[in-house]
């Protein structure tokens, strides 16, 4: 099978990596696509010169330099709410279809940090826990959210579906009932109390 970018793009993302895939991105100078291969391969050197060197025109790079940053507890600058809620998640998944825990456990330890500029990150690192079935963290880090940033929604009826999988129906019911009390006529929630009724 002949490498385009598309599949060396699939193959990264599937956590299926390889030296072919990042000698494509070399030679064809997709920078970005290698400092993420750099990343997930621990030459968080490499990773952080590439990203840096895009930094001032590419917004992913300007938060992958800053993700490396944090992983290696330097943090000079502020990600901006956007990057938070556009690439946290996505790329804790990532580190963790690559087994970098030690990595998701630096990133997870600025939850606070990072809470002060978009107070959602709690929830972002609890759905992907939840995710990845690391159902102990993720319960960790959604209770967090709500005890920080109560009125969201989302929070509430991400809760009240996980609850609903895991047969806890009460819970379910009252956090299904939060979300509403937030967000009158919610859809979501009102179909999930509408499951939870009918059983």
């Amino acid at each position: 099978m002949t490498l385009n970018y598309q599949i060396a793009k699939e193959k990264m993302l599937s956590s299926s990596l390889d030296d072919e895939c990042l000698d494509f991105f070399e030679k064809n100078d997709y920078k970005l696509e290698a400092a993420y291969c750099y990343l997930f391969e621990d030459n968080l050197k490499k990773a952080k010169e590439y990203f840096e060197s895009l930094s001032d025109s590419d917004i992913r790079a300007k938060w992958g330099f800053f993700l490396v940053n944090l992983i290696e507890g330097k943090v000079y600058e502020y990600p901006t709410y956007f990057e938070l809620r556009n690439f946290l998640e996505i790329d804790i998944n990532l580190l963790i279809s690559y087994y970098k825990g030690d990595y998701v456990e630096k990133i997870a330890g600025y939850a606070d940090f990072l809470f002060t500029i978009n107070p959602e990150v709690n929830k972002f690192i609890g759905r992907v826990f939840w995710n990845n079935d690391l159902k102990p963290q993720a319960m960790f880090f959604l209770d967090r959210a709500k005890s920080y940033f109560y009125k969201d929604p989302e929070l509430h009826y991400l809760l009240a579906s996980i609850y609903y999988r895991e047969n806890n129906i009460e819970k379910a019911e009252q956090a299904a009932n939060d979300c509403l009390n937030i967000l009158p006529n919610y859809y979501p929630a009102v179909n999930l109390l509408q499951k939870i009724n009918r059983n």
